[in-house]
C-alpha cells in the first residue's frame, strides 16, 4: 500500500494505517527532534506532541506534499513553540556566543588563535568533535539553533531553510552565519584550555 492510500485510509479513521505512516518516519523526527532540543527529555516531548497534532489534523492534510515533510513541519512548529514557551527565563543572546561579546571573552591577544570553522560538514564527521559541538548548539539561543540544525545537520539548502522558518533567505543567512561564528567561538575557548593544558 502506498502512501497516499495509507492517508486516505487513516483520514477515514484507520489507526493501523496512521501508526503504518508513523513508523515509517519516526526516527527521522525524532533525529530532528533531538538535533533541535539538545536532550533526549525534550525530544521526546516533541515527539510526542508532534503526532498527536498529526492524529488531530490527519483530516487536513491534503497531499500536497508528502506526509514526511508534513510532520516534519509539524514537529518544528513543535519545537519552535516549546522553546518560545521558555524564552522569559532564557535571558542568553548571540551576542554572547560571538567574537567580542558579552561572555567575557577577549580574544586580542596575540597569543589567540580562532577555530577554523570554514567547513562545518567536514568537522561534523568527527565524532569528538561532533559530541562538542552537539552540546555548544544545544546552548544556542533557539532561533540560531534551529537555522543551523536545519543548513548543517539536516542538510537542507538555504532557500528550504528560510522557507521553513519563514524568515527571507537574508535573515536566514544572517542567522545561519551567527551561528557559525558563536560556536566558533566557543570551539576556540575549548582549545585554547585544552591547548594550556597540555602546554602546563
Amino acid at each position: 500500500m502506498n502512501e497516499k492510500e495509507l492517508v486516505k485510509k487513516a483520514q477515514a479513521g484507520d489507526f493501523e494505517a496512521f501508526t503504518d505512516l508513523i513508523n515509517a518516519h519516526k526516527s527521522t523526527i525524532y533525529g530532528l527532534a533531538r538535533r533541535l532540543a539538545g536532550n533526549q527529555e525534550d525530544a521526546e516531548d516533541i515527539v510526542q506532541d508532534t503526532f498527536l497534532k498529526a492524529i488531530d489534523k490527519i483530516d487536513q492534510f491534503r497531499l500536497e506534499s508528502s506526509f514526511g515533510t508534513w510532520l516534519y513541519t509539524i514537529a518544528l512548529n513543535q519545537a519552535r513553540g516549546m522553546f518560545s514557551r521558555r524564552q522569559q527565563t532564557d535571558i542568553r543572546t548571540i551576542e554572547e556566543y560571538l567574537p567580542g561579546g558579552q561572555s567575557g571573552h577577549d580574544h586580542s591577544g596575540d597569543g589567540y588563535q580562532l577555530f577554523d570553522w570554514q567547513n562545518p560538514e567536514s568537522l561534523l564527521e568527527n565524532s569528538q568533535l561532533r559530541e562538542i559541538i552537539d552540546r555548544l548548539i544545544s546552548e544556542l539561543p533557539y532561533k540560531y539553533r534551529e537555522a543551523f540544525v536545519l543548513r548543517y545537520l539536516e542538510e537542507l539548502p538555504v532557500k528550504e531553510v528560510a522557507r521553513q522558518i519563514n524568515e527571507s533567505e537574508a535573515a536566514t543567512k544572517s542567522r545561519i552565519l551567527r551561528a557559525r561564528l558563536a560556536l566558533r567561538d566557543q570551539l576556540s575557548d575549548i582549545f585554547e584550555a585544552e591547548h594550556g593544558q597540555k602546554m602546563s
